[in-house]
């Protein structure tokens, strides 16, 4: 538990310069962080269902993008929390993650441009199915292999 809590806190690496430490650290304490990662978390997965439910709603389609869309970011966001935002940048745009990154920002984006500037219904709901897979296959590539796993799930269903 304290070497998560050291990995969290961004204290694993301790030849980590003095301005990097600073910009890194946070004032909050862990159990703050991850009570505000809980909260952040919690609340974008909320936005993104109310964002769900107004999509069935007559004319609720500009609501269902911006809501589903503020709940991604809110999703996105959460992490800040617990690694601190310069951190949660930094792995954001690893090789590893990179294009799933501008994958994902470019639906947010294009998402909310579909809805009021292009008035495309159908671009826009087709923009949020491909945040939700973006941001999914983001999201697996913080666990070992599990990118791997899919893919090989995928693989056997097609062959």
């Amino acid at each position: 538990m304290d070497k998560l809590r050291r990995v969290l806190a961004g204290q694993e690496d301790e030849e980590q310069g003095l301005t990097s430490q600073v910009l890194d650290s946070t004032s909050l304490g862990f159990g703050t962080r991850v009570k505000w990662f809980a909260i952040c978390f919690v609340g974008g997965i909320a936005c993104s269902i109310l964002g769900s439910i107004f999509l069935w709603l007559p004319n609720g389609t500009k609501l269902f993008a911006v809501f589903y869309t503020i709940g991604n970011i809110a999703a996105l966001a959460s992490t800040c929390f617990l690694m601190g935002p310069l951190k949660q940048l930094k792995r954001m745009f690893e090789p590893t993650r990179l294009i799933a990154t501008i994958v994902m920002l470019l639906c947010l984006v294009c998402t909310l441009c579909a809805v009021f500037w292009w008035h495309k219904k159908g671009l826009a709901v087709l923009f949020c199915i491909l945040q939700f897979l973006a941001m999914t296959w983001y999201s697996i590539s913080y666990i070992p292999f599990a990118r791997d796993a899919v893919m090989k799930c995928f693989g056997s269903c097609l062959s």
